[in-house]
Formats: structure tokens, C-alpha cells, sequence
């Protein structure tokens, strides 16, 4: 079965710092990580191709970005980095494509995570700009944690004309048993009909030493039902879930928790959905 990852990273501290990641429990992934590493693990468990996924607020990122996909076959598209508030996002977006590379980018983020307001998506300036992002043809990822889900669902429904991906599911909380308040904002997401998912992250809102594809199955299959696999996609969120999870362990995981899916669904999951929703090639490059 075609694998594709929507949803990894890369990052080099010697370029530049990334600030999220502190303290003791962070350590295991305060260090490089390249494609380098990430491809023998990927071509193991059959993966033909990735998204790379945006890490920091910083605009050289996407052009660095980019370029690495345009010089490497495993990358098949960029979730990239602009700031949503220009009011220049469109020539910006414009101006990314142009770059050697352009023609990889798919998605624009922000960490709307880290926004202490919990309506930041729904300001006049990110609006526009998500506005932007559709006109553009890309993809909107929606990095969100549970409590700010509601604002994302009202985001996407004032934007039909884009398409908005959820990362992570919206970071239920695993551990902590938090699910039904989660679903029912999930579910108020996926009736809208410019909305997908990807199901990534998760061992790493579960017990980082002690989860079990048992704990992780509840979200897995509410957002299955929700969405339908149509509408949801692998990724592996590496390098952060070694926090939790090797990458055959996390591609271990979500071929169990698909285990009920007939082999047409599996592959929209696997590859079917994000080869649709970023546009991605049909053949991996060589």
C-alpha cells in the first residue's frame, strides 16, 4: 500500500533556534534533524512521499523550505509560513511561488496554538488573509489545541473558498481522558464540506511512556466517522512524536487503528486524501 506522510519536519538549531522546545521533558529532540534521517525510516515503512510542515514563525523558513523539496524526491509538497496579518499576504503567497521550489507549495500555517487569544482566527486581518491563502489555490492547516477548536469550525465557515486542514486532530487530550466536548466540536468542523484532517500527533497528546493504540482508538475512530477517510490523512509529525513513538511505531499505530477500514478506505487515508487535498503528484518523483 502507497504510504504518503502529510505531516513531518525538519529543522537545523545551527540556523536557527527553535524556541519551543524546552525544558528536561524536550530534550530527546533538542538536536538537527534532517531528511537525511527522516528517509531510511520513511522508505521503511513504504513511504513514497511527504508534506513538510512549517515549525516557527519565521519567513525564511518557507523559502528554505522550498528549495529543499525542489532538490530532494521524498518531499512532495511545503505547508509553509507567512505572516496571515499582512495586508500583502497575496503578492507574499504570490512571491513564494515564484521561488525555486514554488511550484511545492501547498499549504500555509501559524501556530494559532501559541495565540493567547482563542478567536485569533476569526480577527479581520487573520481573515483576510485566510481569504488569501484560498485565492492562492493552497491549503490552510489549523494548528489548534481542543479549547480553540470552536473558533477554528466558525474560521472555516466564513471561509468556504478555502480548504482547511485540521493538524492532529485539534490536540484532544489523551491523557487526561478529555473526548466528548472534543467531539462534538470536531464533528460541528467535519459537517463543513471545505474541511479535512489529519491523523497525526496523537501519541504525543497521549502518555508519552505508557500509551496503547487502545488509548488512542476513541479519536481515531470519532474523527473516521466524522470525517470519513475521504477526508483524513496519515502523518507521522516527526521528529516530535520521538517524544513518544519511533516512526515505525506511529505508522504501526495508524495502520490499527484503520484496521476496520476495507482496503479503499485504507488508501485514502494512506495516500488518496493528501495526494487530493494538496494536489500532490499521483507518482513519486525519482
Amino acid at each position: 500500500m502507497t504510504v504518503i506522510d502529510a505531516h513531518h519536519h525538519v529543522w537545523d538549531l545551527g540556523v536557527r533556534d527553535q524556541d519551543w522546545i524546552t525544558g528536561e521533558a524536550m530534550a530527546p529532540i533538542r538536536r538537527d534533524f534532517s531528511l537525511a534521517d527522516l528517509e531510511p525510516e520513511a522508505r521503511a515503512a513504504g513511504v513514497t512521499g511527504t508534506v513538510l510542515v512549517q515549525t516557527i514563525t519565521v519567513a525564511e523558513e518557507t523559502p528554505e523550505f522550498l528549495a529543499l523539496a525542489d532538490s530532494h524526491p521524498l518531499v512532495a509538497g511545503v505547508v509553509g509560513w507567512t505572516d496571515l496579518t499582512d495586508p500583502g499576504v497575496a503578492d507574499v503567497l504570490a512571491a513564494l511561488g515564484e521561488l525555486p521550489g514554488g511550484r511545492h507549495l501547498v499549504g500555509i500555517r501559524h501556530q494559532v496554538q501559541s495565540e493567547p487569544d482563542p478567536e485569533w482566527l476569526l480577527r479581520a486581518d487573520a481573515q483576510r488573509g485566510l481569504a488569501a491563502v484560498g485565492a492562492a489555490g493552497l491549503v490552510y492547516d489549523v494548528l489548534v489545541r481542543a479549547h480553540q477548536l470552536p473558533a477554528a469550525v466558525r474560521a472555516a465557515e466564513l471561509r468556504p473558498e478555502t480548504t482547511f486542514v485540521l493538524d492532529h486532530l485539534g490536540k484532544p487530550e489523551i491523557a487526561a481522558g478529555e473526548h466528548d466536548a472534543w467531539a462534538a466540536d470536531l464533528a460541528r468542523l467535519a459537517a463543513l464540506p471545505n474541511t479535512a484532517c489529519k491523523l497525526s500527533g496523537l501519541v504525543t497528546e497521549a502518555d508519552w511512556q505508557g500509551w496503547t493504540v487502545a488509548d488512542l482508538r476513541p479519536y481515531a475512530e470519532t474523527a473516521l466517522d466524522a470525517f470519513g477517510p475521504e477526508r483524513v490523512m496519515f502523518g507521522s509529525d516527526w521528529p516530535v512524536c520521538r517524544l513518544a513513538a519511533s516512526y515505525g511505531e506511529v505508522v504501526g499505530a495508524a495502520r490499527e487503528l484503520t484496521g476496520r477500514l476495507d482496503p479503499a478506505e485504507r488508501a485514502e487515508v494512506f495516500a488518496g486524501t493528501a495526494r487530493r487535498v494538496y494536489r500532490l503528484p499521483r507518482e513519486p518523483r525519482n
